[in-house]
């Protein structure tokens, strides 16, 4: 089946309202995950996450549209060209 890689990246406006939500969906994921790094700006109240998955395209997307859905997150994708080859 071919895959690809993908970095997903995330802000949460307001973590602690999202995070629960947020950390479930990534959950669901698992199978995909490769890499995750998060980063908390507590002055400000937001934090940028960072994951990076290697899945089919439906996946990705699946999992990209729901961390999308949850209230107070931004989400944004960027989806290697190549396709990956795996067994």
């Amino acid at each position: 089946m071919n895959k690809r890689v993908a970095v997903i990246s995330a802000i949460l406006e307001s973590p602690l309202a999202s995070q629960s939500d947020f950390n479930s969906i990534i959950s669901d994921y698992k199978g995909i995950v490769r890499g995750r790094m998060g980063i908390p700006f507590e002055k400000e109240g937001i934090s940028v996450v960072s994951i990076t998955v290697l899945g089919t395209l439906d996946d990705i997307n699946g999992l990209t549209g729901k961390l999308g859905k949850i209230e107070h997150v931004t989400v944004k994708t960027a989806i290697s060209k190549k396709e990956v080859i795996c067994p």
